[in-house]
């Protein structure tokens, strides 16, 4: 909604610099007010007048809003927000039936919805990012939209526009752990070299070895389960068989088209392995997990 309001003052303040912007949060309107801030000014200048919850204006008030839409001024855009449902709807279907634009602002809810919200803001600030990479943005910063649009509008500026995984990473390194999975993706993918290289930055700036293991642990069970899955299932079936939401699922069945059974199997055994050396068993817990991501990354190669 406030991206909408912001595209309706920012055209408006294309024509018209000196353009004044008036926003009426609920009760901010009484009967009379609305023929007032409308009138022409002695100054001149235009105005972006915002009624903020429109669905509580009540009937006079609606009627009122509904008289001025029909005979609007030519220096004021009104903007009513109506939060959906019933409530106030006859305001709302009488400013459409008398032209007005209407956008919709469904709530972001799902999480392929999310992604692709991320995704149009990072093209809206002039970059570009891959699912993979939307998706460890969200596992970072969270599914407030705010946060992720600042997210997305500071990676944008930080890296230039191109942004992947290793970029999330590294801009985002102390939330969620995207460290450990970041190590876990590589690993799994075959990247010994870049999986190694996110392993010792990620130890470097406090990542504690029990989190890499358990990222570690969790993109190799996902890669069995998934593996595991009975033959014909799909979508929403699928993902209640395996309580995995469905883009971790396309995602790791990406992942699993270089591996085969028996190198799920061997992957597995290095992580039983590596969880029981960095909690006591070695005297290098580092040393214990690049052999750890080695492995991996060879079990990968068993055909």
């Amino acid at each position: 909604m406030d991206r909408a309001i912001g595209e309706v003052v920012a055209s408006a303040r294309a024509e018209d610099p000196e353009t004044e912007v008036i926003d009426l949060g609920p009760g901010g309107l009484e009967l009379g007010r609305l023929a007032e801030l409308t009138s022409p000014s002695l100054f001149g200048g235009g105005k972006v007048l915002v009624l903020r919850s429109a669905q509580d204006l009540g009937k006079d008030l609606s009627a009122e809003v509904l008289a001025y839409a029909k005979r609007p001024a030519d220096d004021v855009a009104l903007v009513a927000v109506h939060h959906g449902g019933a409530k106030g709807k006859a305001l709302a279907d009488g400013l459409a039936k008398g032209g007005a634009r209407k956008v919709s602002c469904p709530k972001v809810t799902k999480v392929g919805d999310r992604v692709d919200f991320v995704r149009g803001e990072i093209r809206r600030a002039g970059g570009k990012i891959s699912a993979d990479g939307a998706r460890g943005l969200l596992d970072a910063v969270g599914n407030d939209l705010r946060e992720l649009a600042g997210a997305c509008s500071q990676l944008v500026a930080d890296t230039g526009g191109k942004i992947d995984d290793a970029a999330v990473a590294r801009y985002y390194r102390g939330r969620a752990e995207v460290s450990g999975f970041t190590v876990a993706d590589k690993a799994i993918e075959g990247q010994l070299a870049e999986a190694l290289e996110q392993l010792r930055w990620a130890l470097a700036t406090g990542v504690a070895p029990v989190l890499i293991v358990s990222a570690l642990a969790q993109g190799v069970r996902g890669l069995a389960k998934v593996g595991g899955a009975p033959r014909g299932a799909r979508g929403a079936a699928l993902a209640k068989e395996l309580g995995m939401p469905p883009w971790k699922i396309e995602r790791v069945q990406r992942q699993l088209r270089g591996w085969s059974g028996d190198g799920v199997a061997r992957a597995l055994s290095a992580v039983a392995e590596a969880d029981a050396q960095v909690k006591g068993g070695a005297a290098d817990p580092a040393y214990a997990l690049e052999k750890t991501v080695a492995d991996i990354v060879a079990a990968r190669r068993i055909r």
